[in-house]
């Protein structure tokens, strides 16, 4: 048999190639089904119900809601709107272009 060429991988061949694949892969193929079996076969578990009424679970007498908040007024009833802020002028005394970049 020659050496095997570095950095392949070598082909299976004979019965372990056919062992591999029938019965090695299938294991989780027959578990996968044997627990949908099992899942299936179970009997559903009885629920303890309380209540018998045949009502549904929402409260009967819900708690109110909050005023909703008012809109602003509008026309001569509104506030006065605050005046802008005085404008501030900046100096130029430096330049915005660092040192060395010209």
């Amino acid at each position: 048999m020659a050496a095997p060429i570095p950095g392949t991988i070598r082909l299976m061949e004979g019965f372990w190639a056919v062992f591999w694949l029938a019965v090695v892969l299938k294991i989780p193929i027959f578990m996968l089904l044997y627990i949908v079996w099992w899942a299936v076969k179970d009997p559903p578990l009885a629920e303890a119900d309380d209540r018998d009424d045949g009502g549904s679970d929402r409260d009967p007498w819900p708690h109110p809601r909050g005023p909703l908040p008012q809109p602003p007024r509008r026309g001569q009833h509104a506030r006065t709107r605050p005046s802008s802020p005085a404008r501030v002028r900046m100096i130029r005394s430096r330049q915005r272009v660092p040192s060395g970049h010209k």
